[in-house]
């Protein structure tokens, strides 16, 4: 285990302190950090995207955190996405989260698979009169490595043009 055991109510009221400052029918999106390649089949160790690890506690790859506060389902204010694991993936690359672990280390009761975002997404977007996508905007960033955010944010200008982004 990378870390010690973090009580999920740390990262279950920084959530709350987020969505206190969320316009009503805002929709949140954090994306987890790539794994970086280093050569061949060879890559770096992972680093959790900051913003994602604050709200969530996860630390794993392709995780999508979604918060819609008040959006009329409470099943689906908060959602975790996290890949979908198997003894292949377990062998080659190492013990990924569960749903039920995802929810005990996040506090996040809703968590489904990853191949389940692009619907849900589509669901909560036909509602949202704000959309936050997280971007990590610096004054002195000169991003030579296009972000899993930055490609998110573009691949929504592209198929959501009129969307409140």
């Amino acid at each position: 285990m990378k870390y010690a055991p973090i009580d999920n109510k740390l990262f279950t009221q920084n959530r709350a302190n987020l969505t206190k400052l969320l316009q009503p029918k805002s929709l949140a999106v954090l994306n987890a950090n790539d794994i970086m390649p280093t050569n061949a089949d060879g890559t770096m160790t992972f680093r959790q995207n900051n913003d994602l690890f604050y709200l969530s506690g996860i630390d794993q790859e392709e995780t999508i955190l979604l918060l819609f506060p008040d959006f009329p389902d409470e099943d689906y204010r908060e959602l975790l996405f996290v890949r979908e694991t198997s003894e292949d993936i377990a062998i080659w690359e190492g013990h990924k989260y569960t749903k039920e672990e995802a929810t005990q280390t996040s506090g996040i009761p809703k968590v489904l698979w990853l191949s389940q975002f692009e619907r849900v997404f589509n669901t909560l977007m036909a509602e949202a009169e704000h959309v936050f996508l997280n971007t990590n905007e610096h004054i002195r960033a000169d991003v030579a490595v296009q972000t899993r955010d930055a490609r998110f944010i573009s691949s929504c200008q592209q198929r959501l043009p009129v969307a409140p982004l």
